[in-house]
């Protein structure tokens, strides 16, 4: 288990350090001035105090010494300071990041009950036409955009009836419609994953024992079949959280709520180019830290993986010593 552990963390390493080198390369390719913009416009500064700026900046360094600069300073944990404010970037992300969080986690928990409760339905109910709408629900869930889901939510439960809050942040109340819409994809995406499985267990034999046994359909789904074929969808559920935090930031915005969403949107107004690739980095770590818990997680439930990597490391060990 150290071992693997070790490799996936190596792997992890990789990927961050690929998407800050990506991130560098295109942010730093567009043509912009984050100095011009930081002085409010350039007809309203001279050209010599404007190099200046860019001399504090470190912009008027090579690209080369910018960006290893750069990376230095993210091995040791700084991420530069943001243009438009002069604070630190960790500082900046670290404290609009709660609310963010709770956003993407309220969604995820949603998307989860409600993805799970589909599948279960679509698996035991005998009417066809009720299981194919059901599994029908999923495909148009992924294909609807998320800031196309908040916005009818907003014309319905903010505006029409008035239930929840239109913009800002009231308690729980102003959560709801943010965790909604972003529950909505990552629903869809576990009810067909899970869907899929569960019907793939339902022709296994201990399905076929428990059903001699006197079992329901209900409790041969939940308490056999779904703890069999959750591993799949909990996958899914690990891959989705880097893309959660995303998903979180636009939502944010089309709900007007303080977080991550602001942040980045008024990072991109102003060119700040620190700020974006924080964010960018971020979403990475996140992407990362979830899948390499994931993975564990997976073996610790399924000992199989295990089983069938020691199995192959005897096959090669063997075909060596003939």
């Amino acid at each position: 288990m150290a071992r693997y552990l070790l490799g996936r963390a190596l792997q992890g390493v990789f990927v961050l350090w690929a998407a800050y080198t990506l991130s560098f390369a295109v942010l730093y390719a567009l043509p912009s001035d984050p100095a011009a913009v930081m002085a409010g416009a350039t007809n309203s500064v001279t050209p010599e105090q404007l190099e200046e700026l860019r001399h504090e900046l470190g912009l008027d360094r090579p690209l080369v010494v910018r960006y290893l600069t750069g990376l230095a300073g993210v091995l040791h944990g700084d991420l530069g300071r943001s243009v438009q404010s002069g604070e630190q970037v960790s500082s900046l992300i670290g404290g609009a990041l709660p609310p963010t969080v709770a956003v993407a986690g309220a969604g995820l928990l949603l998307g989860a009950v409600f993805g799970t409760a589909l599948a279960v339905l679509a698996t035991v109910t005998r009417r066809r036409w009720l299981r194919q709408a059901l599994l029908s629900a999923p495909p148009l869930g992924v294909a609807v955009p998320s800031f196309v889901v908040g916005l009818l939510l907003l014309q319905w439960f903010s505006f029409t009836w008035a239930l929840f809050p239109a913009i800002g942040e009231d308690g729980w109340r102003g959560i709801v419609l943010p965790a909604l819409t972003l529950s909505v994809q990552p629903a869809a995406l576990i009810a067909q994953v899970l869907a899929k499985s569960m019907s793939d267990e339902l022709g296994r034999g201990y399905v076929d024992v428990a059903r001699a046994k006197g079992a329901g359909p209900w409790r041969v789904n939940l308490r056999h079949v779904l703890r069999n074929a959750a591993l799949p969808a909990l996958t899914v559920a690990g891959l989705l959280v880097g893309g959660l935090l995303t998903g979180a930031i636009v939502v944010e915005v089309v709900f007007s709520r303080n977080g991550l969403g602001q942040v980045t949107q008024a990072a991109v107004a102003f060119e700040d180019l620190p700020v974006i690739q924080g964010v960018v980095l971020l979403g990475a770590f996140v992407f990362v830290a979830a899948n390499l818990a994931v993975d564990v997680l997976y073996r610790v439930l399924d000992p199989r993986l295990a089983a069938e990597r020691d199995s192959v490391r005897r096959s090669v060990l063997f075909a060596g010593g003939e």
